[in-house]
């Protein structure tokens, strides 16, 4: 059993996480909102303050978890302020309590499919596929990232797992899978899609996971491309001659025609996690 901080608990992922864990796990929260989950001791408070992180000081932490965020739509100034400067409060504050395990939440988001000009530079995108942001919220969860390759220079028995989280769907939700069209802002994440419940278990496998000192970033998406067509029937009718310079061959094999756009397998070598719902088996 670890004692585990979860900030971000008011929001649904974190609300459920810390459900989940409890039961194996000494579990506090710190949010913003007031956050009620059964045997989980809540604290109200802003991870952007260092006066109210000072209000854990009584609480033993092995592991945190950062779920808090400011999301997808955010200005620049905000993203930087919550996602880059708060990020490092809560990861400077953990340290100096001797935390050595850190689970955060990042975002596909961080190479920038957001604007209508973002072009991937390989599919399926690798977990390093560096930032080519250009609206202020991939660029200020690529930052955060940056914060923890930093802090390991300082401290290099920290492990740090960075989560390049999917689109997050509700687990009632049926979403429409994608059809070839017109290049849209965001479409790249409307392929990315996992339901909640894998989310949930892929932020606890993480901070279960055993100790690996360093920092790791890793995609978390569902298993299979959101996509009623062939993955690249859809990439060539968004990016038209430019999807020339991307490599298809991956979906061209029998088989994989609706693989995720973004590679998966890291994050099941380091931590095991595989996604167990899959919106075309839903969809079927």
């Amino acid at each position: 059993m670890s004692n585990v901080l979860i900030t971000g608990a008011s929001g649904f992922i974190g609300h459920n996480l810390a459900g989940d864990m409890s039961a194996d796990h000494t579990v506090v929260c710190l949010s913003r909102a007031p956050t009620e989950v059964a045997g989980v001791h809540a604290i109200e408070g802003d991870f952007t303050e260092p006066d109210d992180l000072c209000s854990l000081d009584g609480h033993p932490l092995d592991v945190i978890i950062h779920l808090g965020a400011v999301t997808g739509g955010c200005t620049e100034e905000s993203g930087l302020r919550v996602n880059v400067s708060g990020a490092h409060h809560v990861l400077r504050y953990g340290i100096d309590r001797g935390v050595k395990k850190f689970v955060l939440a990042s975002s596909i988001a961080v190479v920038g499919f957001q604007s209508l000009r973002f072009r991937p530079l390989k599919l399926p995108m690798p977990d390093d596929h560096p930032c080519l942001d250009r609206d202020g919220y991939g660029l200020s969860k690529y930052l955060m990232e940056e914060v923890t390759r930093y802090l390991i220079r300082q401290n290099d028995d920290l492990d740090i797992i960075n989560i390049r989280l999917a689109s997050i769907m509700p687990e009632e939700s049926k979403p429409t899978p994608c059809q070839v069209g017109p290049l849209t802002e965001w479409a790249i994440g409307s392929l990315a899609k996992m339901y909640q419940s894998d989310a949930v278990r892929c932020f606890r496998m993480a901070a279960e996971a055993p100790h690996k000192s360093g920092v790791r970033i890793l995609n978390a998406v569902g298993g299979q491309a959101c996509a009623a067509a062939p993955v690249p029937d859809i990439i060539r009718g968004w990016y038209g001659a430019d999807a020339d310079r991307i490599d298809l061959s991956h979906y061209e094999r029998p088989g994989h025609e609706r693989d995720p756009v973004y590679d998966i397998r890291l994050i099941e070598r380091e931590i095991g996690f595989v996604p167990q719902r899959s919106v075309l088996e839903e969809e079927a």
